[in-house]
């Protein structure tokens, strides 16, 4: 049986993180084997959308019951439709909580009690230092994305000639925004990269229609994460939805291009 545990950091000494989908790690510990993992939680970034990430993660791992100081109802739903039980209002460390649980002191929290658990705290110094802590925690870990994008603008621009990058985009304008979305389907990462490397790619001469087909796939379609997106809604789903993000970005970029071009003029 494996159990997943908010935490603040990645051992058993870590407190029990305040709120599942935003602490910084989960501790999946599982009780047959006697052993824990630690893994860094998606949904610490604050970012849109990584709180549904860490569900996926809890999920993929075969998790069968979630301990951690409050869920939203949102996540709450998503986790018991999948067959994990929840249990809440928890505080102390990873390991005081994880060994309550073994010995079966910790009971359910009523889900009313806990959704106006937020409301009871405001006001509350301590929430503001954590929420302050929280966002340093998020620019620390945003600070290697600008980083590697400095690094990926050097290497283009060392690397990849002018005449390498006029072979690939032939000025075509459909197949020229076909090549644009191909790579913004098979890249990842922040959608702040995919603006600074559209701009370089401009300031290589490469087309308006390829560079807003590559931002458009770059958020919408990604194929680096659709083993995540499998476990949560389903490989019909999943392969529907990027199949159809990819070829909408072809006519869309088009069409914003040439809309965008009338409207300056």
């Amino acid at each position: 049986m494996k159990i997943a545990i908010s935490s603040e950091g990645a051992d058993l000494k870590a407190r029990v993180g305040h709120r599942f989908g935003i602490s910084p790690y989960l501790i999946i510990a599982d009780l047959g084997a006697g052993n824990f993992e630690a893994v860094a939680s998606p949904g610490s970034l604050g970012q849109q959308g990584t709180g549904v990430q860490t569900i996926v993660l809890a999920i993929s791992k075969d998790v069968q019951t979630v301990l951690t100081g409050y869920c939203s109802p949102a996540a709450r739903r998503h986790l018991e439709a999948n067959g994990i039980e929840i249990f809440t209002g928890l505080s102390g460390t990873v390991g005081e909580v994880l060994e309550s649980y073994k010995k079966g002191e910790i009971q359910k929290v009523e889900v009313a009690k806990i959704e106006h658990e937020p409301e009871k705290r405001i006001g509350n110094m301590g929430i503001l230092i954590d929420a302050m802590r929280r966002s340093c925690n998020q620019f620390a870990s945003m600070l290697p994305i600008f980083l590697g994008v400095v690094m990926l603008i050097g290497l283009l621009n060392t690397f990849v000639s002018r005449q390498f990058l006029a072979s690939l985009f032939s000025g075509n304008p459909v197949l020229d925004t076909f090549l644009g979305a191909f790579f913004g389907s098979i890249l990842a990462g922040n959608a702040i990269n995919s603006y600074v490397i559209g701009g370089e790619l401009l300031r290589y001469g490469i087309s308006l229609f390829s560079v807003t087909a590559l931002i458009i796939t770059w958020v919408t379609v990604g194929l680096v994460q659709l083993p995540a997106e499998i476990a949560a809604f389903g490989r019909r789903f999943a392969l529907l939805r990027n199949g159809i993000c990819f070829l909408l970005s072809i006519p869309i970029a088009i069409i914003t291009v040439v809309v965008v071009n009338l409207v300056i003029r």
